[in-house]
């Protein structure tokens, strides 16, 4: 059976974009920018892009399209006329690692996201009058504290995972995608308009985009640069998957960049929505991981109509995060298709199950039955994101620069990049020294300090 491709380059890049505007864009994002200085870390966050993002999206981009197959041969020596060691191969399966990292707990979000979908639409949150933070507080906890409806709400998500995953890349998320995104980008468009036209949001406005210079520290500087691979999806296999399925008369450096816009604009809109009401609010920006699903429901119950806003905003946070997910399911059944020979109905059930009895289940017990089980003194839900966050996705980022700079070399690299000479040349080879000697020394910065 041949391998399919994307049927076209927008809906490629959607796809990207929308593997890259999880709760990276929509909840991790926010709370770092509300504690880092607003607009500062925005201006920081912006120029880390620039620096670190989009070259690894080429980088990620050029190792997947090489050879159109799954993350782990990816690394193989196949067209490269010089020996390399099989070990190579090994970054794939950090990359399928890093993947059931996030998938362990990222599914688990979804599943708060729904239980608060679920709560507003049936009343068990009131948001018709104006709620304390510690009602709201109260409500988080006891939702997500309560294993049976966690496991249900995640499961739900994950079963709406499976029913798109199991039609394949055409039929299944390429589908999804052309509904999604457009659906996704109108509900940004209306919370940016609603949230904006809010007393005293102009406070918020200036907060966000105004930098204070005197708050970029080296320590912004670090938050910045590594949420750039939350941001984009670097370092868990995902875009190195996605590309495999890339023809090879696209010109990856502008789909990279086209990329990179798009995922530097959606995170700013988002911010658009989120500001400007929390000082309508009156609420503090500096609330940490707390800021989406603690803080935000207070601000809605403070607005006209603010349980159907409210509804709206986590069907937005739940788009995003649907999108993204099954991009990353993908890269594991991509892999067990090609290296196993497996049907695609079975590689999708597998994976999803693995990922939900191993994963999930753990990361929701974590809050409530197993809240005394500790892994290097994190419970288990924030050990799938420490270790997955901070040493997997650097590491095979890391990895996949040398890669490039050091067993594909520049004749190889550059062949990639330009389409085997079609696209330009001084632009690829400026590429390939920044991957091969910039990437590296940022990520070695990055991974150092991720442990002081």
């Amino acid at each position: 059976m041949a391998r399919e491709s994307w049927s076209s380059k927008l809906i490629y890049i959607s796809t990207v974009a929308g593997a890259t505007i999880g709760f990276g864009a929509t909840w991790r994002f926010p709370y770092l920018v509300g504690e880092n200085g607003g607009g500062a870390y925005l201006l920081v966050f912006f120029i880390a892009m620039l620096v670190l993002g989009v070259p690894m999206l080429v980088a990620e981009h050029l190792i997947g399209r090489r050879l159109h197959t799954n993350v782990i041969d990816s690394f193989s020596n196949k067209e490269i006329d010089h020996p390399i060691s099989k070990w190579w191969k090994g970054v794939g399966i950090l990359a399928l690692l890093g993947a059931f990292g996030i998938l362990a707990y990222y599914m688990v979000l979804g599943g708060w996201v729904m239980s608060y979908i679920g709560g507003i639409s049936f009343g068990e949150i009131d948001l018709s009058t104006p709620l304390s933070a510690e009602v709201a507080k109260n409500f988080f906890e006891s939702s997500t504290h309560n294993p049976w409806k966690m496991i249900l709400y995640t499961f739900i998500f994950v079963a709406v995972n499976y029913y798109i995953l199991v039609k394949g890349i055409i039929d299944g998320i390429e589908k999804v995608i052309r509904w999604v995104m457009p659906l996704f980008l109108l509900l940004v468009i209306a919370l940016m308009i609603r949230a904006l036209f809010l007393p005293n949001a102009m406070e918020g406005v200036k907060f966000y985009i105004i930098p204070d210079f005197s708050k970029i520290t080296s320590r912004v500087i670090l938050l910045a640069l590594g949420q750039v691979f939350f941001a984009l999806s670097i370092g868990f296999g995902v875009m190195i998957t996605l590309s495999s399925y890339l023809s090879k008369k696209e010109n990856i450096v502008s789909i990279s960049v086209s990329a990179g816009i798009i995922n530097t604009l959606i995170p700013l809109a988002i911010g658009f929505i989120i500001f400007p009401a929390l000082f309508s609010a009156g609420i503090e920006p500096a609330s940490g991981p707390s800021l989406v699903f603690q803080v935000l429901p207070a601000v809605f119950s403070t607005i006209p109509l603010g349980a159907f806003f409210a509804v709206l905003f986590f069907l937005l946070l739940l788009l995003a995060a649907l999108t993204t997910s099954l991009t990353i399911y993908e890269v594991a059944i991509t892999t067990l298709i090609e290296k196993t020979k497996m049907k695609r109905a079975v590689a999708t059930f597998l994976t999803l199950a693995v990922v939900f009895i191993f994963g999930n289940v753990p990361s929701i017990l974590s809050s409530s039955v197993w809240q005394d089980v500790h892994i290097f003194g994190m419970s288990i839900f924030d050990a799938f994101d420490y270790i997955s966050a901070n040493i997997l996705f650097i590491t095979t980022s890391l990895l996949c620069a040398i890669f490039i700079g050091f067993v594909l070399r520049k004749e190889l690299a550059i062949k990639e990049i330009t389409n085997d000479g079609s696209c330009n040349q001084k632009v690829a080879t400026l590429l390939f020294y920044h991957i091969k000697y910039v990437i590296p020394a940022l990520i070695l910065i990055v991974f150092a300090f991720s442990f002081m």
